[in-house]
């Protein structure tokens, strides 16, 4: 799994024109989900994405997690994030995993976020065309890929 996390003042995703959730200040969060995943890489990437440090103390020092600060998350499914571009300029999506495995590994991700927030998570729909928008704060980005703990 490979998420790209974005810290925002706001975001809000849209579909066919229609808004499907908005948050304010929190975590937006792409996630790509692999063929070959490990149920231990979920709770991994679930664990470290709801306590990185990457938001600011009373001293505007990155100190304080999403959790201390009881900000709001948007995850969005994105299978792009597997993409391949070693051979040629078309990016090959052959890493991304199909939906039968890729959506119940994206519905127990947000499951087990909402119950370490104790909230729910805004979410977009699993395979459809949506708009995001964001007003990213910093800004910070930051891309995390289960398979390659640093």
């Amino acid at each position: 799994m490979r998420i790209v996390i974005q810290r925002v003042s706001q975001a809000q995703v849209k579909i066919a024109g229609e808004v499907m959730g908005d948050i304010g200040q929190g975590l937006l969060v792409f996630l790509g989900i692999e063929n070959e995943e490990n149920p231990s890489d979920l709770v991994w990437l679930v664990n470290k994405l709801l306590n990185l440090r990457i938001f600011n103390d009373k001293n505007q020092v990155m100190n304080l997690s999403l959790l201390d600060i009881k900000g709001e998350l948007m995850v969005i499914s994105q299978f792009t994030l597997m993409a391949t571009t070693k051979k040629g300029n078309r990016p090959s999506y052959i890493r991304a995993a199909r939906h039968e495995t890729a959506i119940p590994l994206y519905e127990q991700f947000l499951l087990l976020a909402e119950e370490q927030l104790g909230r729910k998570v805004v979410k977009g729909v699993f395979g459809a065309d949506m708009k995001v928008s964001l007003t990213n704060d910093g800004p910070v980005t930051i891309v995390i890929d289960s398979k390659n703990r640093e």
